[in-house]
């Protein structure tokens, strides 16, 4: 096919891509090393790449011969000729364990910098265009968290703005929003951004020992959307994990009977919104986009009813028939929550609070609670991403991979959030990493521009591709085969070429 001449710059991916080191295995795919792959595009040619991160976490396990820094879903034991009470000590001492540093999960912009992220306290930043691994940038040394999310959000300033969890800081848990200037002044050009990072405000954890796992969260043009769902960590079980044997995923626990609760904070004020609102029990990963409408703000995110996607991926459920004997128990779910943040103080218990014209309800309780009820977009779609652009406004197109009963996708997918219609894109025995939106340089409409997927094939005769869709009509512009083999990943981004910078600086 033919790539548009406009498309030039680097679509760069981040995930798992090394399971096995020497004779030992992790328990799970999302423990796997991090392994970095980019496609550059120019003047409509496709070249590809790939590179291990060279982590601390790479270089002690790749010394070792075998896993000996620990990941998620994988307990590591240090060498057994340490002496045994000097480690029990420094694991009581330390209520949080020391994290990995093996950053799989996406890429974050800061400034004119490129980072791998996971979700702990540590960074690593990258060349873009070798994906050479540069230094470490550990966030705990400059904020009191200690993880954060992946998924961090960029304003028009050019701040990256992020949320990560303080644990028991002087006595309280609490969820930090914080923000990462693009660039620091004049005066102090050997600093770096992280020394201006600033916290926007905080929201308490409602227990101490059980702050909620979160993946992501949503904005909107005044307000920060937080999410505090009932799937949470328990922070005893963690500090125990190494001497109990156990893995750190077993310390996450979804609590059915709990309630949702949703936190509004002003980004001006810095202030939550003071009424509670709340809704059923969910496990979520993904905001989709969040904005304002008429006293309102509206937020779409894939939920659903437990926890078992992560259980999915546990290597010794990975098997060779995996696409047909795994299924979800709870399939994905597109909700659209609408929530009333002006409304009618004396109105009265048990009526719905929403004026627009929509499905999602807010009924308000006898407590001055605020119940919210979602409207259902669509089922079976992860790994949302829409253009950018619309992030925090009112927006159409959500571009995902779709997920049935299985976890890994099958097709990918362009959903119109207004119209409810879906156009599909799917080959057999092809399984489509997360589609990135990259608008046309003359955009007019919201899809104007292509959408850009890795594909690996479960067929060993067929090699892995590169696929340009056009974003409109979703069909195919072209593919770029690349003769290696290529491995699922997580996430990533596109980098256009004027946001890299020239390889001689």
């Amino acid at each position: 096919g033919q790539l548009p001449t406009w498309l030039q710059g680097i679509l760069l991916r981040n995930g798992p891509g090394m399971h096995t080191i020497g004779d030992t295995k992790y328990n799970h795919w999302f423990d796997g090393l991090a392994l970095l792959h980019s496609f550059a595009f120019k003047n409509g040619e496709v070249y590809y790449r790939s590179k291990y991160l060279r982590s601390d976490t790479y270089h002690c396990n790749v010394e070792a011969n075998r896993i000996v820094v620990s990941e998620f879903g994988t307990m590591a034991y240090p060498d057994p000729c340490k002496n045994i009470f000097a480690k029990a000590f420094s694991y009581l001492s330390h209520t949080i364990p020391e994290f990995t540093d093996n950053c799989l999960i996406n890429i974050m912009k800061t400034g004119d910098d490129f980072y791998a992220t996971s979700e702990t306290n540590f960074i690593r930043k990258i060349n873009p265009q070798t994906l050479e691994t540069l230094e470490k940038v550990d966030y705990s040394k400059y904020i009191a968290v200690n993880v954060a999310t992946s998924h961090p959000h960029y304003d028009s300033a050019g701040n990256t703005l992020n949320m990560g969890t303080s644990i028991v800081d002087k006595g309280k848990t609490k969820y930090i929003l914080f923000k990462i200037p693009p660039s620091v002044p004049e005066k102090e050009k050997k600093k770096s951004c992280f020394k201006h990072l600033e916290v926007v405000c905080s929201i308490p954890s409602r227990s101490l020992l059980h702050p909620s796992y979160y993946h992501s969260f949503g904005i909107t043009e005044n307000y920060i959307v937080f999410i505090e769902q009932p799937f949470k960590l328990d922070i005893v079980k963690m500090a125990t994990a190494y001497i109990r044997h156990v893995n750190w995923a077993s310390c996450l626990a979804y609590h059915k009977e709990d309630k949702t609760w949703f936190h509004f904070v002003d980004k001006k004020t810095k202030k939550e919104v003071s009424t509670k609102f709340y809704a059923d029990a969910m496990v979520l990963f993904h905001h989709v986009n969040a904005y304002e409408e008429d006293g309102h703000i509206i937020f779409d995110v894939i939920a659903y009813t437990d926890n078992s996607l992560y259980d999915m991926f546990y290597l010794k459920n990975l098997t060779k028939d995996f696409e047909e004997s795994s299924k979800l128990t709870s399939i994905p779910t597109c909700k659209r929550f609408v929530v009333p943040l002006q409304y009618d103080k004396d109105a009265e218990v048990g009526s719905n609070l929403v004026t627009l014209p929509s499905a999602a309800t807010a009924v308000k309780e006898k407590d001055g609670s605020v119940y919210c009820q979602p409207e259902i977009l669509c089922e079976g779609i992860e790994l949302p991403h829409i253009n950018y652009d619309r992030n925090g406004k009112k927006y159409k197109y959500v571009f995902a991979t779709e997920v049935q009963w299985s976890p890994v996708p099958t097709k990918i997918a362009k959903f119109n959030t207004q119209t409810k219609e879906m156009l599909h894109w799917g080959e057999d025995h092809c399984w489509p990493s997360e589609p990135i939106f990259v608008p046309s340089p003359d955009a007019r409409e919201e899809d104007d521009g292509v959408v850009l997927t890795c594909v690996v094939t479960s067929d060993p005769k067929k090699a892995p591709f590169l696929l340009v869709l056009d974003a409109k009509t979703f069909k195919e512009l072209g593919r770029a085969t690349v003769d290696v083999e290529m491995h699922l990943d997580l996430h990533g981004m596109f980098i256009p070429e004027k946001d890299l910078k020239a390889e001689t600086e």
